[in-house]
């Protein structure tokens, strides 16, 4: 007979047994895995699986939430059964030969009346009386991009600010000296109402509500190549409306250079409001940070060639392309293959392994990555705009070229007559680019006319230009 327990002071789940002790037990999930300890052996054994991991040789942090396949060799799984239990980082149930994971969040706050009652709550709060900063990365699947690189310097600057990071689940690595308010919960909806400044990279979502003193930073996520918004192909009365409601929410816009400022405040319609053209503070790190520490927690070598691989996503479809074998292109290019999904791929997809292969979908912060890659493979994805202040080679794969510009969703310019790179179709093409050593050269012309247009402002100080902002305009203390 097998059996099934939680223990929540030890965060582990225990799963034992009879006879011999099995040769593996892991639980495997999307986006992580976790092997057991097992003990005893003989007439009984014993799997203690952790509930904790650490991923990309970081700090050991809650499993992500999700189901995980529970396999334990020879062992029968199919009677196990333990309800849901609430944990200080984690809910934990266990049906059979699958573990639920998902966020700490008390079940009555989950239900369509425990939200309602938070909603309402917060809406009627006065808020905004405490020096503090909300913020938020992706709708809280990251903590990277714009908002982090501000989170760093604010930091530095204004000590006394405290710092909320809003986090789908306490997976999600936070910066030191940060504090993680799970989405839904009590808190989160609190620390949304008191800090007098928000922060985010993306749509606010839920009930909004804007406080008597409180601002509203929006940093948005990349300059543009892919139409946005009111610019989107057909004609959506109910999204012209969403978008037009979204940006009367903010207060400003941040802008990688003068080109991104000229879409976004017509994609968004932000008229008679500030547009801050700073430059992007995700990327200071590409201008000052060390590759070499990000490389011994990847366990890359200092000498090894690294290829991203970071496509965006498609409106047509959830997860992430699957134009690249990966393992393929790591053994016919001499590389390490790091695959990045978008952030709208995290939850739909799965990570992908092979030899040589690491998948960082769910990596903390883009630019880390950028730092360390000798090369960027990607389509129609901002991050384009970003690694060109490496200066390092770019490639374009881009097999549905006429399809995504045509149908799903348009450019804003023709990216065949301007990109710093080649366009290829295949991935047999791509690797004969790859491999090609005089390849680079061709496109310096276009590479540096780029550089002119899109990263000027790129130069190691846009968090620090930013914060000089907010601090000036009194929005927060320091």
């Amino acid at each position: 007979m097998t059996t099934a327990r939680i223990d929540s002071e030890a965060q582990t789940l225990v799963i034992a047994g009879s006879g011999a002790r099995p040769a593996s037990a892991v639980l495997t999930g999307a986006r992580a895995r976790v092997s057991a300890k097992l003990t005893g052996g003989g007439r009984t054994w014993k799997a203690t699986f952790p509930l904790r991991v650490a991923r990309w040789g970081g700090t050991a942090l809650p499993l992500p939430a999700g189901e995980y396949a529970i396999e334990i060799a020879g062992a029968d799984l199919g009677g196990l059964q333990v309800e849901p239990v609430l944990m200080p980082t984690l809910r934990l149930a266990v049906t059979g030969a699958v573990a639920t994971v998902a966020p700490p969040l008390d079940p009555v706050y989950e239900t369509v009346e425990g939200q309602r009652t938070l909603e309402q709550r917060y809406a009627s709060q006065i808020g905004a009386g405490e020096n503090a900063v909300f913020f938020e990365s992706f709708y809280g699947q990251t903590s990277g991009c714009n908002p982090r690189a501000i989170d760093r310097v604010l930091a530095e600057r204004a000590p006394s600010v405290t710092r909320y990071w809003a986090v789908t689940d306490l997976s999600v690595e936070i910066p030191d000296g940060a504090i993680a308010v799970v989405e839904g919960s009590p808190e989160w909806w609190r620390a949304r109402a008191e800090s007098r400044m928000l922060i985010v990279n993306d749509w606010l979502r839920r009930r909004f509500v804007r406080k008597p003193g409180q601002h509203v930073l929006q940093t948005w996520h990349g300059t543009p190549l892919k139409r946005l918004a009111l610019h989107r192909p057909g004609f959506d009365p109910r999204r012209m409306a969403a978008v037009v409601k979204e940006s009367r929410r903010w207060d400003a816009l941040l802008a990688q250079n003068t080109y991104a400022a000229r879409v976004l405040k017509k994609a968004y319609a932000f008229f008679g409001r500030p547009i801050w053209t700073d430059g992007y503070p995700r990327n200071d790190l590409l201008a000052s940070g060390d590759p070499a520490p990000i490389r011994a927690q990847l366990g890359i070598g200092p000498d090894e060639r690294v290829l991203l691989y970071a496509p965006t996503w498609r409106d047509d479809r959830s997860e992430m392309v699957d134009f690249v074998d990966p393992e393929e292109l790591a053994a016919r290019t001499d590389s390490v293959v790091l695959v990045r999904g978008h952030s709208r791929t995290l939850r739909p997809g799965r990570d992908r392994a092979g030899s040589r292969v690491i998948d960082v979908t769910g990596y903390p912060e883009t630019a880390r990555l950028l730092l360390i890659a000798d090369a960027l493979i990607t389509d129609y994805s901002s991050v384009m705009f970003d690694f060109s202040v490496t200066g390092r080679p770019m490639y374009f794969l881009v097999p549905d070229l006429e399809h995504y510009r045509g149908e799903l969703r348009g450019f804003y310019f023709d990216l065949a007559q301007r990109a710093p790179g080649p366009l290829v179709r295949t991935q047999d093409e791509l690797i004969a680019a790859l491999n090609d050593d005089e390849g680079p050269a061709a496109y310096a012309e276009h590479y540096a006319a780029w550089t002119v247009q899109f990263n000027r402002l790129d130069d190691g100080s846009a968090a620090d230009r930013v914060v000089s902002r907010i601090l000036d305009l009194g929005w927060l203390t320091a």
